[in-house]
């Protein structure tokens, strides 16, 4: 599944990066998705595949931490993502006419490089203040990686300090982003209805229905974590509900995305039969 992961994300950056008809705010902030999805993915499951190869559970301090920062930093990045992503649909086709001015190569980047500082920043004080606590010699967390939530409970000081700018944190940068993307697909399902011309229904349905099933897929599997871990105490269930979080989401992001695109899936093929005659 790893693999599968990497080579499909790859895949969709190598095919907008190779194909100037993709060279469009919607697919600039794929490709950062992608890129996204396949460092979140990274940041656990080799760990994971060698303490099942191995049979050695063990991760040194320093190696919990750094997990545990780069876990946080693409959360917090695909959320973000996942906003931008919401706002550019909702300006093509809720605004059409003034997409191109609106959503401008200098707007695409600040909303990137706002979306990686914010993560970067969030993530680093997060991580910062981990380190002000301490630890017992030989601590066993009962999840199959680094979880912040999993790391505070392990500590032998107090961490209320750490949970305040956790909850506080997490339910800003879960809530505003959320809150923006359904208030987004509110308006252009308004607008998609008040269209008259079927075809161009079917279009943006199709055009906004990879990132919907995307985004429910993102969240619902959030929530099924939070869940999850609030219900049961039984760390089976939990790591269950954040294999589903961790690896088969972003595994399943580029089939979603490319299954009924017609321009990525011309560009993957473009891809290809370059690949193959340059072999």
């Amino acid at each position: 599944m790893y693999l599968v992961t990497v080579l499909g994300n790859l895949l969709i950056i190598l095919a907008v990066s190779s194909d100037s008809h993709l060279h469009t705010p919607m697919y600039f902030l794929l490709s950062h998705l992608s890129f996204s999805d396949i460092c979140f993915n990274s940041t656990i499951v080799p760990k994971m595949l060698v303490n099942i190869q191995t049979e050695n559970k063990a991760i040194s301090y320093a190696g919990c931490i750094i997990q545990m920062y780069f876990f946080s930093v693409f959360v917090c990045l695909d959320s973000l993502l996942l906003l931008a992503m919401a706002y550019d649909r909702f300006v093509a086709i809720c605004h059409p006419l003034h997409y191109t001015v609106i959503m401008n190569p200098q707007l695409c980047g600040l909303l990137a490089l706002v979306s990686w500082s914010l993560s970067v920043l969030v993530s680093l004080l997060h991580s910062l203040m981990v380190l002000h606590l301490s630890f017992c010699m030989q601590t066993e967390i009962p999840h199959f990686f680094c979880e912040l939530v999993e790391v505070l409970k392990s500590a032998c000081s107090d961490a209320l300090s750490n949970y305040i700018a956790l909850y506080s944190v997490s339910g800003l940068l879960g809530f505003i982003p959320l809150t923006g993307i359904l208030f987004s697909y509110c308006k252009i399902i308004s607008s998609i209805l008040k269209m008259s011309s079927v075809e161009g229904k079917s279009r943006a349905f199709s055009t906004c229905g990879s990132h919907l099933t995307v985004i429910s897929l993102f969240y619902g599997t959030g929530l099924g974590v939070c869940l999850s871990s609030a219900s049961s105490p039984s760390s089976a269930r939990k790591a269950t509900a954040s294999v589903m979080y961790t690896v088969v989401t972003p595994m399943l992001n580029p089939f979603i995305y490319s299954l009924r695109n017609r321009d990525l899936n011309g560009a993957l093929r473009k891809l290809a039969s370059r690949s193959f005659f340059s072999l």
